[in-house]
């Protein structure tokens, strides 16, 4: 198992965009959801990826106000889904590793609700933006790009640090069970040998006439 150590936070998303960011450990045979009020017309995007635990998997299920499912998947390692609200109320999202017997998970999603207002309030004037204006407009979508490949990044990092953590493990193991297979064989055939060479005492019967 991986070292990854469990974070969790959540926090607003760049400008005023509403929504969460999570990270956090899912056990094995447990399930977690998480809530958001939404109105409609808002549209939403849910993007999830598992970083560490197992086969990298995970249940996912997205639930509008009234239960009815907008999205499932099974055991799925990462995915995106986009949709826009049709009614007022609390969503609902859950993962679940209940297919799991023993392997906890480490699962990081991150939920947009509404698009990113203008920078400035009053950038759909009629006017066109000043140069000034237009490069900070450039420059914070630039930025928001540079966060987006920052957090994607990240995780891989994380991920391949498990999967190599993981597979240390397994060579690790894997030599020290070869090493005492070594030394068994070895004994057996010294001990088979010295059997071979050693000596018998022979019994010797006179026959007296």
């Amino acid at each position: 198992m991986s070292g990854f150590a469990l974070s969790l936070f959540l926090s607003l998303l760049c400008g005023w965009v509403l929504g969460s960011e999570l990270t956090f450990e899912l056990p094995d045979n447990a399930k977690q959801c998480f809530y958001e009020d939404i109105t409609i017309g808002t549209k939403c995007t849910l993007e999830f990826q598992v970083v560490t635990g197992g086969h990298y998997d995970v249940d996912c299920r997205l639930e509008d106000p009234d239960g009815n499912t907008l999205y499932k998947e099974m055991k799925k390692q990462y995915d995106s889904f986009t949709f826009t609200a049709s009614k007022n109320g609390t969503y609902k999202f859950c993962f679940s590793n209940e297919f799991s017997t023993f392997t906890h998970k480490t699962v990081y999603f991150d939920f947009q609700v509404g698009d990113d207002p203008p920078l400035f309030p009053n950038e759909n004037r009629v006017t066109a933006l000043t140069q000034m204006e237009s490069a900070c407009v450039s420059i914070h979508e630039a930025l928001k790009s540079v966060i987006d490949y920052q957090t994607h990044f990240r995780l891989r990092e994380a991920q391949g640090r498990s999967r190599a953590e993981d597979l240390n493990t397994r060579v690790a193991f894997w030599s020290i069970g070869e090493a005492i297979i070594l030394l068994v064989v070895s004994i057996s055939q010294v001990v088979l040998l010295r059997s071979f060479f050693s000596d018998k005492k022979t019994t010797t019967t006179r026959v007296v006439s």
